[in-house]
């Protein structure tokens, strides 16, 4: 989770694996049985994971289970996000984050998180005092999610765009085409991904 800057372009290609059509019916299977069946109105289970995907247009929040099972659940406005005793918005999330999601369902039948718990920040550990160098090639653009790919040395590597970026990072971003040579600077959040500073 980044406390400064926020979410991360919204993670990489995400497959949502459910669709808001599918909350009352296969989504409802599925967290019927992740919940222990669950029930309708006021109650409330959760939910434990790994951050895999924010659909900002749908308003769904994707977790990866401890076996590798995703769900997709819905939030709104007015769900809240908890790190450290502070509160943020959704959008704050970032991929990778190990949550524990409050989950409710509806009158309707589908299913929502009103309140998430962060357990993990994915950029805990990445400060400004982990900006690196980095060049190579692109390979990828994917300019809807804010991500490209860049082969740099023998490494693929996974660039997102800051929550907020820069006008110039931007256009810079939206100018880059597949086998172009890019230099940036950025903050590993795994070995192969990596939050995009500047370029430069």
């Amino acid at each position: 989770m980044t406390l400064s800057r926020g979410i991360a372009g919204f993670g990489a290609a995400v497959a949502i694996v459910f669709a808001t059509s599918a909350c009352s019916s296969g989504l409802g299977n599925i967290l019927g049985s992740v919940l222990g069946g669950g029930g309708q109105g006021q109650q409330s289970n959760q939910l434990s994971g790994t951050v895999r995907g924010i659909d900002a247009n749908r308003q769904q929040l994707t977790i990866q289970q401890s076996n590798g099972q995703s769900v997709a659940i819905l939030y709104d406005n007015q769900t809240r996000v908890v790190y450290q005793n502070q509160t943020y918005s959704v959008g704050n999330l970032e991929y990778g984050d190990q949550v524990t999601a409050s989950i409710r369902q509806a009158q309707n039948g589908a299913y929502y998180t009103d309140y998430v718990q962060v357990d993990r920040s994915v950029s805990s550990s990445a400060s400004s005092g982990n900006v690196q160098q980095i060049q190579g090639n692109v390979r990828q653009v994917d300019s809807r999610n804010g991500v490209f790919t860049v082969v740099s040395g023998n490494n693929l590597l996974t660039v997102s765009l800051p929550y907020n970026p820069r006008s110039t990072d931007v256009n810079r971003f939206q100018s880059l085409r597949s086998g172009d040579y890019v230099r940036f600077y950025g903050v590993f959040l795994s070995n192969s991904r990596v939050e995009l500073r500047q370029f430069y």
